[in-house]
């Protein structure tokens, strides 16, 4: 659902809507959206204890069944809290505790064996990558950003060597974000591109001038 801007130019925030089938990507955006209204350390207490205000309670309570389809309000219709409305949903479309955690299990297994092929685009396969992660955290675990990044530079093939050895020489992998060694990546991966494609465009003129010889060639050996 898209945002609206009202008369004075601020952001109505209007919340994705649950469905059966995107309930990862819908707490995505739900994270981000609270984040925006500075409510997210609210929704997301680091004391599970805290008591939460009557009134941010209600505001919190409305943006989640602001996001819920209509045949989907009694799963949640008799929760007075967000904490309970939260786990019934992440129950109802994750599983309980237990099976969280082998999926968490099973996510950063196969986050480990991830590999870039040679074929396969930077673009394609940080996505690949960021999917995997963006799962993990739905599910209420964490990779690390500099992990992410090492792993990064750890799964590209050969031909990406020597920039991946430049930024691991040069830049500080404890900081870094995700996003810059991408976009450093990418910057290699169209250099390699475009010297492959002169590479490409000379060995078709040699070609050609092989074969315009040639004709000339058996053109002069008719002549009288």
């Amino acid at each position: 659902m898209s945002d609206k801007n009202n008369k004075d130019g601020l952001i109505i925030l209007q919340y994705p809507l649950l469905s059966k089938t995107n309930y990862i990507a819908w707490a995505i955006k739900m994270r981000v959206f609270m984040q925006a209204q500075c409510m997210w350390d609210t929704f997301d207490p680091k004391n599970p204890r805290e008591v939460i205000e009557a009134g941010k309670e209600n505001i919190l309570l409305t943006a989640i069944y602001q996001g819920m389809p209509n045949n989907m309000l009694l799963s949640i219709a008799e929760k007075e809290t967000t904490k309970d409305a939260r786990e019934t949903l992440k129950t109802m479309y994750l599983g309980v505790d237990r099976f969280r955690t082998t999926k968490v299990y099973t996510l950063k297994a196969e986050f480990e064996v991830l590999k870039m092929n040679e074929t396969e685009m930077v673009d394609e396969f940080s996505m690949k990558m960021n999917n995997v992660v963006s799962n993990i955290w739905a599910l209420g675990d964490k990779v690390e950003e500099a992990y992410v990044v090492k792993k990064l530079l750890r799964a590209i093939p050969l031909k990406f060597l020597q920039i991946a050895s430049t930024i691991e020489l040069f830049g500080d992998l404890e900081t870094m974000i995700v996003e810059e060694v991408v976009g450093r990546l990418k910057n290699h991966e169209e250099r390699v591109k475009g010297h492959e494609d002169n590479e490409e465009q000379q060995l078709l003129l040699t070609h050609k001038d092989f074969f315009e010889r040639s004709k000339r060639r058996r053109d002069e050996s008719r002549l009288p």
